[in-house]
Order: C-alpha cells, then sequence, then structure tokens
C-alpha cells in the first residue's frame, strides 16, 4: 500500500503535470526538473525512484485523471447519443492540455505507451458499452458492437498519436466531433429522428 502524499508532494505533482503535459518529458533530466520546480533531487526521489518512474508516475495520474474528469462530465446523461457526443467531447478537451511534445515521449517511451494504450482500450470499452445501451434501448440499429468499438478505438489511438490529425490537417477536437459525427450517423436506425 502506497503512503498518502502530502500536501506539497500533491502540488508538485500538479507542478510536474503541467510541466511535462506542456513540454514533454523526453529531454527533461532530474536535474532539469528540480530545477524548473525550485525542489531538490532528493524531493523527486520521494516521488519516485527515477526519471523514468517519475514519468510513468505522473502520465497515469494524467490519464486517470482525465479518465476521471470525462466520467464527471457524462455522469446523468440517459441520452446515449449525447453520452456519446459528451464523451468523445471530454477526450477531446482532454488532449488538448497534452503538447505533440508530450504525446510523442508518451509514445516513445514503453512504460508509459503501455498506460497509454490502456487507456485507449479502456476507452473503446466505454464506446462499446454505450453502443450496446443505445442497440438494447432500440436507439442505435442492429450492429457488431465490438467491432464499431475496436475502430472507434482505433481512431482514437489515431487521434492521439496525432497520425489522423497531421493527415486530414485537423485539431484533435474537431477530428473527435467527426468521429462523434461517424459512430452516431453510422449507429442511427433507418427513419430515426435526430432529436428523438
Amino acid at each position: 500500500m502506497t503512503r498518502a502524499l502530502t500536501q506539497r508532494q500533491a502540488e508538485l505533482l500538479t507542478r510536474l503535470e503541467a510541466l511535462f503535459l506542456t513540454e514533454g518529458f523526453g529531454h527533461l533530466t532530474l536535474d532539469d526538473i528540480a530545477g524548473r520546480l525550485h525542489c531538490s533531487k532528493s524531493t523527486l526521489y520521494a516521488l519516485a525512484g527515477s526519471k523514468e518512474q517519475l514519468a510513468v508516475r505522473v502520465v497515469g495520474r494524467y490519464f486517470k485523471g482525465a479518465a476521471e474528469r470525462i466520467e464527471k462530465r457524462i455522469a446523468g446523461l440517459n441520452d446515449v447519443r449525447k453520452r456519446i457526443g459528451s464523451y468523445l467531447a471530454g477526450a477531446a478537451e482532454e488532449l488538448n492540455k497534452a503538447s505533440a511534445a508530450f504525446i510523442a515521449d508518451v509514445s516513445d517511451f514503453p512504460p508509459t505507451r503501455a498506460t497509454y494504450e490502456r487507456n485507449a482500450r479502456a476507452a473503446a470499452e466505454r464506446i462499446k458499452a454505450f453502443i450496446q445501451d443505445g442497440v438494447e434501448r432500440h436507439v442505435f440499429r442492429e450492429v457488431h458492437a465490438t467491432l464499431f468499438a475496436e475502430m472507434a478505438g482505433l481512431l482514437i489511438e489515431s487521434i492521439q498519436t496525432g497520425v489522423l490529425t497531421k493527415r486530414a490537417g485537423v485539431s484533435d477536437a474537431e477530428a473527435f466531433t467527426a468521429l462523434g459525427e461517424l459512430l452516431l450517423d453510422g449507429l442511427q436506425r433507418s427513419g430515426a429522428s435526430q432529436k428523438e
């Protein structure tokens, strides 16, 4: 069981997350980080045993916080279409906080990439659950929910890594909006009203 963070440690992690999101972490040494955050290296070692472990901790914290904020955003939404749209909009909003350098560093370092991939799989699972719910409620047409969710997951991953947005010349937010439209239009029951 891990010890609870002190208030100073929690504040330091918040500042560290902001630094990493803005600049990435691959190029930073522990000396750089300590200097930027005006703390000692021993203070950083109290959070993690190495720069790599610190990166894993901060990246995990970012994705956990993002998931919690997205879930809070969709809590209480009963309309499954609004839930999917709001979920994807929340993902776009969270990703807009991350610089290209951060995403590249997360992708380049296997332990943080694993965290990232778990997050993308969790997002695909949530979308699958939304699709299954919509099919059961007869809001969506009968579809292979797992297939739709996996396709959405691949698109989410492509947006998160910047591949899709670079090729299409759009922002993450525009890409997530388009993904929402693609999913909702593709799932719509024949002859169903957009405003049911």
